[in-house]
């Protein structure tokens, strides 16, 4: 899975499997032991968990960075890599 930013102690990753449905735009956050999916187009955990500071982190991260992740899927379902997104400073 190509991971596309870090921060924190936080690393996002993107992946698409080419020719498939897959599910919706979605990223994949780790933090320690914890891992969580988000939906990009409404913010919303699919499953898993952060701690909650890192939960908040990674929402606001995302919410700036929303266009440039949904651009990042559509190059994965192109078969394209995604670029790297700038991290949360």
């Amino acid at each position: 899975m190509p991971e596309i930013c870090r921060f924190y102690g936080i690393i996002i990753r993107m992946y698409a499997e080419t020719g498939t449905q897959h599910h919706a735009p979605h990223l994949h956050s780790y933090y320690q032991n914890d891992s969580v999916v988000y939906d990009i187009e409404n913010m919303e955990i699919i499953t898993g968990s952060l701690p909650r500071k890192q939960q908040r982190l990674l929402e606001a991260w995302a919410e700036l960075h929303q266009g440039e992740l949904m651009e990042n899927w559509n190059r994965l379902k192109s078969g394209q890599l995604p670029y790297k997104i700038v991290p949360l400073r």
